[in-house]
């Protein structure tokens, strides 16, 4: 039986893990991590359906009514980067979850490619099966591979103007990659203006160490304020950034009419500390 919400949204913090591919356009990647994966679990409550890890950890969660919104608060702001970039060309997802981002930018964003990474070959057919993930196509690529790859792949560098990162494994006790050297492999990957956005959790030791290796890796790093019981979204940009409110305040009221996603409330929070 589910915990109650609040502690679900809290709970969600820790996710999926970074494998070959389901397209048959990528070649296979021999892991560099030896990963023994948990069984694959599902649950429902109140209309929503939860990825689970062999746990009561949840690694992700879909609305049945609505398949392709982004249902838990972390997740949602995980699209924060839409404030910076308005028609971004290539997006890419690092850990797959229930797919809750990548659908949500395979719907809301018709112009851009979308690329999600999972490491996990299961969690992808659960995707599939039970989460509505959309088949392959000239628009979405889920490949099946280890992130720590993909990130190192030279073809890869300066070709993203998004990367979202939630690598988490069943003990959800730190995100699964979180160096400086994988960090400064993300920036490589974004283009000069391009936007990382990464699910950190707050009330654990690995909150700080991912803050430094960010900070090593890029220029600017803004911090959301936590979410319920832990989530703390981060986002890192390549060069030193000061913040226009003018002009993020036009994005926000335009991401919020096009998508409904609570983009007002995110520049308040991101301008708490910071010079906007």
């Amino acid at each position: 039986m589910l915990i109650k919400r609040k502690s679900i949204e809290a709970q969600s913090n820790h996710l999926e893990g970074p494998r070959a591919t389901r397209s048959s356009h990528a070649a296979p990647i021999t892991p560099s991590r030896k990963i023994k994966f948990a069984p694959i679990n599902l649950s429902e409550f109140e209309g929503v359906r939860f990825l689970h890890f062999g746990s009561e950890w949840v690694q992700g969660a879909m609305r049945l009514r609505k398949p392709d919104w982004i249902e838990l608060e972390y997740g949602q702001q995980m699209m924060a980067w839409m404030l910076f970039h308005a028609q971004p060309k290539q997006v890419a997802q690092l850990g797959l979850g229930a797919g809750s981002l990548t659908k949500f930018c395979y719907r809301y964003l018709p112009q851009t490619q979308v690329t999600a990474v999972e490491l996990n070959p299961e969690v992808v057919r659960v995707c599939e099966s039970m989460f509505c993930l959309p088949p392959n196509d000239e628009r979405l690529q889920v490949l099946t591979m280890d992130a720590w790859d993909f990130v190192r792949d030279e073809a890869q560098q300066n070709r993203y103007d998004a990367i979202q990162i939630d690598l988490y494994d069943a003990t959800a006790r730190g995100p699964v990659l979180d160096s400086a050297e994988f960090y400064q492999h993300c920036a490589d990957c974004l283009t000069a203006d391009g936007v990382l956005t990464v699910n950190l959790f707050g009330d654990h030791p690995s909150y700080l160490k991912n803050l430094k290796a960010l900070r090593f890796a890029f220029g600017t790093v803004l911090t959301f304020s936590p979410v319920h019981d832990g989530n703390v979204v981060a986002l890192a940009f390549r060069p030193k950034l000061k913040l226009d409110l003018g002009i993020l305040q036009e994005r926000a009221q335009e991401i919020t009419r096009s998508t409904k996603l609570p983009a007002k409330n995110w520049l308040k929070d991101l301008c708490r500390d910071n010079a906007c």
